[in-house]
């Protein structure tokens, strides 16, 4: 078994491969995902297998560590349906919501206090957990959830300002166009 012709390999593996995903994951979608990612990365790194009598053992090995490694994944990052955790959401104004684009938030992001930016951007931008950004920033989950908080507030306070701010300047330019047309017909 010097040298392994992929197609050979499927056709030689695939079925047990295929039962073994389907004993794991007991869904048939997930058995073909993991079934296929194993395949992937015999083509990616199966060049590497030195003994080529072990492909079958590499294969079933591989397929489990996948298996694993994406029960892990649930585990650490669970899905919620929104209706299930809509009560742990912080209320908003939709008025707020839809008058913000990227380019305000990021620019008002750079006015909070440096010490609650790190948090708010590893969260917001970065999709970390609490216990990543703890991680992360080598301070305690409490504290994480503390900076978060203030520098939420701190950064709802600054948007509220740049609105106000906006509609301020937009009922100016408003009033200097009345003035005009006063100035025009009369």
């Amino acid at each position: 078994m010097d040298s392994i012709d992929f197609n050979d390999l499927v056709d030689k593996f695939y079925e047990g491969l295929f039962r073994f995903a389907i004993s794991l994951s007991r869904n048939e979608d997930q058995a073909c995902d993991l079934t296929q990612q194993t395949f992937y990365l015999w083509a990616a790194k199966g060049h590497q297998l030195r003994d080529k009598t072990k492909v079958k053992s590499w294969l079933f090995t591989t397929l489990h560590r996948e298996f694993l490694g994406g029960r892990r994944r649930q585990t650490k990052f669970r899905h919620h349906s929104m209706d299930a955790v809509e009560h742990e959401l912080p209320p908003s104004d939709s008025t707020v919501v839809n008058d913000l684009d990227g380019t305000t938030v990021i620019e008002s992001l750079q006015q909070v206090d440096e010490v609650y930016r790190a948090p708010l951007t590893l969260f917001y931008l970065e999709d970390l957990a609490y216990a990543e950004i703890a991680e992360t920033l080598d301070i305690p989950i409490g504290t994480v959830m503390s900076r978060l908080s203030r520098g939420k507030a701190q950064l709802r306070k600054i948007l509220s300002v740049e609105k106000a701010t906006k509609r301020k300047a937009d009922n100016v330019v408003t009033l200097d166009t009345k003035e005009l047309r006063k100035t025009a017909n009369g």
